[in-house]
């Protein structure tokens, strides 16, 4: 997910992506630790992903 679509939801549909993304690393995260996922790029993908929603919620809440 791009910064500029992070940018457009509303402080309600962020938390839910982010839920909702927070879940799928982890469940990623897991089924790498019992064999290795096809494409462990990823873990890496999702992992910013959740940074960036958690960054946009923090920079709002700030406003």
């Amino acid at each position: 997910m791009k910064q500029s679509e992070i940018k457009e939801l509303s402080v309600a549909e962020l938390q839910e992506k982010l839920g909702e993304t927070k879940k799928s690393y982890s469940d990623l995260k897991l089924a790498h630790a019992i064999s290795p996922l096809e494409n462990p790029i990823q873990l890496r993908t999702i992992r910013r992903t959740v940074a960036r929603i958690a960054t946009e919620l923090t920079k709002r809440e700030l406003q």
